[in-house]
């Protein structure tokens, strides 16, 4: 189990989306929860989404997996990455890097990154717009972080892919070795490339845009049917110009738009939805045959667990424990059986010990369901 050597809480108050810092062995004795050659394995299949980055000789080349066998076989020894997104849903070793950072929202956590490089590998100088914890692991990668973006800073051309920029003035200038932390808020520009062949880990915090709530309130809108009517004015008067429209027609046509986001309960519903949805594939698998809830309560009763799918999103408003968010969908259990949204939120793994009441008929009716849609399911083997 990792566990990080500063405390989340003070970092949180001194650093988070205020400035850039290394943290010398964040994690002490570090071992890589993944080889290289398992990370390999992961660019070779269908559903994972990954790069691969490549800087021979100031070209830059960028492409998307999958990738195959002769494809590595015939990679240089320098200057090349490859690049895992969401490797916490694939890889349960990568997933457990993600745990000391639980005590941050999970509706803001992205996803865990992986990046292994050969000699002078990297993506070069580029801003993200979303906080990262980079974790080194095995091998060294020499880090460059700027001032932050007030618009000083010029895009290249070099690849459409992999939105650079010409370059910056470092404020951080070091190398990362096993354990150490880079963190770098919104942004601020920086630059990596590996010293020799290395691994780096990338725990990504991102919040949507006002732009993406707008248009995601827009679409919950239609798709559930909200607010399908006109204007209704019958005391309408005439007026002087024909293009003028009237303050109180500009009033009304306000507070039409306005209704649906003065709706409390759909405003919760409509965040509960969005933010419970991941931004990438999860490995999500019906089980068959599907499963009784008699055959669930018997599992549990007799010592098993369920596990939640790695990366899924279940999520709860503070001031209301009867409605979960799972994957987008809206889950509702009645208040004396409203303990098992916060399991369901919490934990990601559940046994018959975390119902010290007793399991209820409902609960076990509801995990079935869960498991039949492969949000979390029972390893048989």
């Amino acid at each position: 189990m990792y566990q990080l050597t500063i405390s989340l809480e003070q970092f949180l108050t001194e650093f988070w989306q205020k400035k850039p810092t290394i943290i010398k062995g964040g994690f002490a004795n570090f071992q890589d929860p993944i080889t290289a050659e398992e990370l390999a394995g992961l660019t070779m299949e269908e559903e994972v989404d990954s790069r691969y980055v490549s800087n021979k000789d100031g070209k830059w080349i960028a492409e998307h997996g999958p990738f195959t066998e002769e494809k590595y076989a015939s990679l240089e020894e320098t200057n090349w990455s490859i690049i895992v997104q969401a490797a916490n849903h694939w890889h349960q070793g990568a997933a457990e890097l993600v745990e000391p950072f639980k005590a941050m929202p999970q509706w803001l956590f992205d996803d865990l990154m992986i990046s292994y490089s050969v000699k002078d590998g990297g993506v070069g100088p580029h801003i993200d717009q979303y906080d990262v914890f980079i974790v080194q692991g095995s091998g060294k990668r020499h880090w460059r972080v700027g001032a932050k973006d007030e618009g000083q800073y010029v895009e290249t051309n070099q690849h459409s892919a992999l939105r650079q920029i010409e370059g910056f003035e470092a404020i951080i200038d070091q190398v990362l070795e096993p354990g150490d932390i880079l963190y770098i808020p919104p942004g601020f520009p920086h630059d990596g490339f590996a010293l020799e062949p290395s691994m780096s880990f990338s725990i990504g915090f991102r919040s949507p845009k006002e732009q993406e709530l707008i248009s995601n309130f827009a679409d919950y809108i239609l798709a559930n049917d909200v607010g399908d009517v006109h204007l209704h004015k019958p005391k309408m008067k005439t007026q002087d110009n024909f293009g003028q429209i009237s303050t109180s027609d500009l009033n009304s046509l306000t507070e039409m738009l306005l209704s649906s986001m003065e709706d409390e309960h759909r405003v919760n519903d409509f965040m509960g939805c969005l933010l419970s949805q991941s931004r990438h594939q999860l490995n999500i698998i019906t089980p068959e045959p599907l499963w009784e809830s008699e055959e669930v309560a018997n599992h549990l009763l007799s010592g098993g667990s369920i596990e939640k799918v790695s990366g899924l999103r279940a999520l709860y408003h503070e001031q209301d424990e009867c409605i979960a968010y799972i994957n987008g969908e809206v889950i509702k259990v009645s208040e004396e059986d409203n303990s098992i949204i916060k399991l369901l939120c919490g934990k990601q793994q559940l046994s018959v010990d975390d119902f010290p009441s007793g399991i209820a008929a409902a609960n076990v009716s509801l995990l079935c369901e869960l498991i039949n849609k492969g949000y979390w399911y029972i390893d048989t083997e």
